[in-house]
């Protein structure tokens, strides 16, 4: 085991294995607060990925409802009850994390699912924290609440998947940080789904080999977006990637919104492998809840998301969700506009921060036609 400093957890852990940073890492942004479950990138996932035989179980890519839905199920609260709470003093992390759990020489601390977790992938769907009293919606805002979480592989900086592969059949690329599953040395004996603690490597019980997100490293490699943040509704996604070799910068957005802002936070930190999935906290939801499945941070994300309105470079990065199917490396507020750029330096999006109104007449001389709706 080796020592590496994990930025999520603010100190370092242990981890079986030491390397450099990616030269860039894949990383995506999620806003709870705008996703309506309508699970079109989910469909988007499974159409592209995961139709073929044994796969039928297989959803790389989720959104489930919270507090008491999950993907297989109880993916996360098992974890929890074998590690125990999580403890924080201010962004430091005290408790240990599932790489120091059961001592050197050991895999991750986790636990495998049955047959049975992965029967119902919407289980929980739209269930609210509490029942509501007959007659409380007519005295204003009800203590029940519920929200949508959406997931995919978190492509993390310490992958436990990676870390517990006899095989050694699962790495993480140099150039962007995606995590990939060697299928031809994959013999199948599922560490991997046993030690994710996010439950996003999966087995085919077909060709009997673990397959998980690729991050649609296709069209990566093209400057293109993944299929599910492509083809959200929505607009609640933005993908790109973190700055890893130098300064965060300002004019990435992920940079700026993540690591600058920390508007963004990781999902369960506390397990320490440092994933690249980062969401913007529902601002309805109590902050205990909150502070367990994104750590601390909660609070203020929750109060900057609140004042948007008047951060204007806070809410330009937010404009360019689901903008441009290309993937924006740099970004800059011009005037009442967010302008985005790809790889290539080209301009791929202007976005208004107030969206133009437009009155056309009743009669249209040019095509002699009348219009019944104008406005």
């Amino acid at each position: 085991m080796v020592k590496r400093f994990n930025w999520h957890i603010g100190r370092e852990q242990e981890y079986p294995y030491d390397a450099p940073p990616p030269k860039k890492q894949v990383a995506y942004v999620f806003d709870t607060n705008k996703c309506i479950e309508c699970q079109t990138c989910t469909v988007a996932c499974k159409t592209a990925w995961t139709s073929g035989k044994g796969e039928e179980t297989i959803f790389w890519n989720n959104v489930e409802t919270k507090p008491y839905g999950g993907y297989p199920q109880g993916w996360d609260h098992r974890l929890m009850d074998k590690c125990g709470p999580a403890t924080w003093d201010g962004k430091k992390l005290y408790s240990i994390t599932i790489f120091e759990k059961d001592g050197e020489g050991t895999p991750p601390a986790g636990h495998m699912p049955s047959e049975r977790d992965y029967a119902s992938p919407n289980l929980g769907e739209d269930e609210l924290s509490k029942m509501i009293d007959l007659g409380s919606h007519f005295d204003g805002t009800h203590e029940g609440w519920m929200f949508y979480l959406a997931r995919i592989c978190n492509h993390c900086d310490s992958p436990a998947c990676l870390a517990a592969c006899p095989r050694k059949a699962i790495y993480k690329r140099e150039e962007d940080g995606i995590v990939l599953v060697d299928q031809e040395r994959c013999r199948g004996y599922q560490e991997c789904v046993q030690a994710c603690p996010y439950k996003k490597v999966f087995y085919n019980v077909i060709n009997r080999a673990s397959e998980k997100c690729i991050g649609c490293f296709p069209r990566v490699e093209q400057g293109d977006v993944a299929l599910c943040v492509e083809s959200c509704i929505g607009k609640i996604r933005l993908h790109g990637f973190l700055t890893t070799q130098e300064k965060p910068r300002e004019d990435n957005p992920l940079d700026y919104i993540i690591k600058i802002r920390k508007l963004a936070l990781p999902c369960y930190p506390q397990f320490g492998t440092g994933p690249n999935v980062f969401y913007i906290p529902p601002v309805h939801v109590p902050d205990p809840f909150l502070e367990q499945l994104f750590g601390p941070g909660v609070e203020e994300a929750k109060e900057m998301y609140r004042n948007l309105k008047d951060d204007k470079q806070l809410l330009g990065a937010l404009m360019l969700f689901g903008a441009s199917p290309r993937i924006i490396e740099r970004y800059e507020v011009q005037g009442d506009e967010a302008v985005g750029w790809d790889v290539d330096g080209k301009e791929v999006v202007r976005v208004p921060f107030t969206e133009p109104t437009y009155y056309r007449k009743h009669y249209d001389e040019k095509n002699d036609a009348y219009r019944h709706n104008t406005a």
